[in-house]
């Protein structure tokens, strides 16, 4: 799709939620997730932790379908998680038919708000991929992230960003300001490695890779560090005690 064409569909989308009186949340705003062919996904949707919302539900312009929270068919689930305040949607064997604009939306009190809206693009070769949607790690330990990229991204911008705050990483900068040192370096040809040194239990949580407007999330789970059980030499000086 030309990006004429893609500009001119973004600014009617938002036309048609503004004269329906919805309430847009810029989030992924002006962001693609690419999905290669016959790939799949997850989206994770934030909302209020202090007044969740009655309705939440994942919206296609395509078929302009809403499917609500705790729903499983099978290529598409819709599955709420209240102990972390959002819901998750799944799309399975995605297809070129599947390109086009999709919105999170929840509606509170009578008041319907869009938390986000963003286009998801199918494609052979996707402009940011992941070598894996869901790493994991220990509390203090580290976590590695690779991202790949087309051709077409070598000289975007890259970053590793946290979907729920909005925080971002670039590449070629260390912060160490909230006791996780994130680094990201670019191979410059095809991949940049997000590296999570010192993890903290509240870094847990979605992210996304992105190159210029592409990206692809990723979700962190950080747990509990494994309780020391001693080195080889202090078990064998321990043994020799007991002689």
């Amino acid at each position: 799709m030309a990006a004429y064409e893609k500009a001119n569909i973004f600014y009617i989308s938002i036309w048609f939620w503004l004269t329906l009186g919805v309430e847009c949340f810029s989030g992924w705003s002006n962001h693609i997730v690419t999905i290669k062919t016959g790939g799949s996904v997850t989206i994770p949707c934030h909302y209020d932790e202090k007044n969740p919302p009655q309705k939440k539900y994942w919206h296609s312009d395509i078929d302009q379908s809403n499917t609500y929270t705790n729903t499983t068919e099978e290529n598409l689930s819709v599955i709420d998680h209240p102990d972390q305040s959002l819901f998750t949607l799944t799309m399975k064997n995605l297809q070129n038919k599947h390109t086009g604009f999709y919105y999170c939306l929840v509606e509170t009190d009578g008041q319907l708000s869009a938390r986000f809206q963003l286009y998801i693009q199918v494609q052979s070769a996707p402009g940011v991929s992941v070598k894996s949607s869901s790493v994991s790690g220990h509390e203090g330990d580290n976590v590695s992230v690779q991202c790949f990229y087309n051709s077409g991204y070598q000289n975007k911008h890259k970053q590793w960003c946290r979907i729920k705050d909005q925080s971002c990483y670039t590449v070629g900068r260390n912060d160490t300001s909230q006791n996780s040192s994130v680094q990201i370096s670019d191979d410059g040809r095809s991949s940049f490695t997000v590296l999570m040194t010192g993890l903290r239990l509240s870094d847990s949580g979605w992210y996304f890779c992105s190159a210029g407007e592409a990206l692809n999330p990723v979700q962190l789970t950080v747990t509990e560090a494994e309780p020391d059980t001693g080195t080889e030499k202090d078990k064998w000086r321990f043994c020799l005690s007991q002689n």
